[in-house]
């Protein structure tokens, strides 16, 4: 049996604040993503409203996206071409860098 698995959207928070909506086939991806270093570094980098979204101290955790977060991850993805191959959507407004 050749089952084929969807892509859910998964969500990750640092301190319980939702910063980012990717896809991801398993749960189990969805976390290899979020400890990746560089996707940590990117985190560590992005500032909303001249404040950094997470430091070297925040939590990061990995959950399913909920319907708002979805929407916007389908809506940023649609809306870019699909040579950009869009794997994330920021869930926070960030300053120009």
């Amino acid at each position: 049996m050749s089952e084929t698995l969807s892509l859910s959207i998964f969500t990750i928070e640092a301190d319980r604040k939702p910063l980012l909506a990717f896809g991801a086939k398993k749960y189990q991806e969805a976390e290899a993503f979020c400890a990746d270093e560089r996707v940590r570094t990117k985190l560590r980098s992005v500032r909303s409203g001249g404040i950094p979204v997470c430091n070297d101290h925040s939590i990061l955790r990995v959950r399913l996206a909920k319907s708002d977060e979805r929407a916007r991850y389908h809506e940023q993805t649609t809306s870019r071409s699909s040579l950009e191959n869009l794997a994330a959507v920021f869930l926070v407004d960030m300053d120009e860098a």
